[in-house]
């Protein structure tokens, strides 16, 4: 293969928490010239380098490349290989026309992953973030101690049911709540007595997990802190929910307006208009986590007396319902958003020009 073609073949991979799929496709037919699955390890990684020593000049092409393709980008980057970034919708979109239906495996994916390298204009080179990125990983911890104290306490409720007899009736059960309840009760037989001590272990258990979580709010608001960022500014936003936008979102440049992130949140309605009505629907897409950071902003104004929530009071008057209102709450929150995101990079030099049209 001379230099010339090599230009013109593209290395992409489809990219999971366990596994790399890689597919060289060429510009002249859009075909695989070889494809190759390997796991996500660093003797994956060498045989993916090794596989790609055919196509030297070959440029690489990751969906997704700072969500699940990070390990790769990663590696890529300390090896000093350029990535193109491909969303993971145009991915989807690529193999929907280019196939006729959405079936989908590993190979498919990657392939279109390809083509859509080829063919798609303004595909940005992927980057690393190391403060996004630190600030990911904190986020993502901090989640899973959440979720971790949401097992603990359902545990400990039906423990309680067990051994209060009006049943551990407060809807919000936390560690003092369990605590006092059970300094109050005498177990009664064997099977009483047992759950009584596991209970026990779980509010020692609990009371640990509680510490663990308000340091790792401390973390993720020093890392928010880091950034630069002035999200915490916006009514609704502290230091945690800030952390999980950033999170979320990544670079601004990913996105090329303020409708183009409200998309991205799930927070645009989609137009469904057919002849002469015009229709729209709520979108069930999007980054859900992202959404529900915009629902407990919008939560967290209407119920003070801010600019949101007299929007949503004017909603109301219109003759909206409450989730009607707060649907078109969280559609403007979003541009709110997406404009303060693109004021710190710009302050901050990380999208140089990149957002003069989308600021317009």
């Amino acid at each position: 293969m001379t230099g010339g073609a090599e230009q013109r073949v593209v290395i992409a991979v489809d990219p999971h928490k366990a596994s790399w799929t890689a597919a060289v496709v060429s510009a002249g037919s859009l075909q695989p010239l070889a494809t190759l699955r390997v796991a996500v390890s660093r003797a994956g990684y060498r045989e993916l380098r090794r596989f790609a020593q055919r196509w030297p000049r070959a440029r690489w092409a990751i969906e997704g490349a700072t969500g699940l393709g990070a390990p790769l980008l990663a590696r890529l980057t300390a090896d000093d290989i350029a990535v193109v970034d491909v969303p993971a919708k145009l991915a989807a979109r690529v193999r929907l026309l280019s196939t006729g239906h959405g079936r989908k495996n590993d190979d498919a994916d990657a392939l279109s992953v390809g083509t859509a390298a080829h063919t798609a204009p303004h595909l940005r080179t992927a980057e690393i973030d190391q403060a996004l990125g630190a600030l990911r990983v904190l986020v993502e911890h901090r989640d899973d101690l959440i979720k971790a104290r949401t097992q603990l306490v359902n545990r400990l409720h039906v423990l309680l049911t067990q051994l209060v007899p009006a049943g551990a009736s407060h809807r919000r059960l936390t560690v003092e709540i369990a605590a006092g309840l059970l300094r109050r009760t005498r177990a009664q037989g064997p099977a009483g007595q047992a759950a009584r001590r596991v209970a026990v272990d779980l509010v020692a258990k609990l009371r640990r997990l509680e510490r663990r979580i308000a340091t790792a709010d401390a973390d993720v608001a020093g890392a928010v802190k880091a950034t630069g960022s002035t999200l915490t500014e916006l009514y609704g936003v502290g230091p945690v929910l800030a952390g999980k936008i950033l999170a979320a979102a990544g670079p601004t440049s990913r996105f090329r307006s303020a409708a183009a992130f409200a998309s991205f949140t799930g927070t645009a309605p989609i137009e469904v208009s057919s002849g002469d009505a015009v229709r729209y629907r709520l979108s069930r897409a999007g980054h859900r986590g992202l959404n529900h950071a915009l629902h407990m902003m919008a939560l967290t104004q209407i119920g003070r007396r801010t600019p949101g929530q007299a929007y949503y009071q004017r909603k109301r008057a219109e003759g909206k319902s409450h989730k009607e209102a707060m649907r078109c709450l969280k559609r403007r929150l979003p541009d709110v958003v997406y404009r303060r995101l693109l004021a710190d990079s710009q302050r901050s030099g990380a999208d140089p020009g990149g957002h003069t049209r989308a600021a317009a």
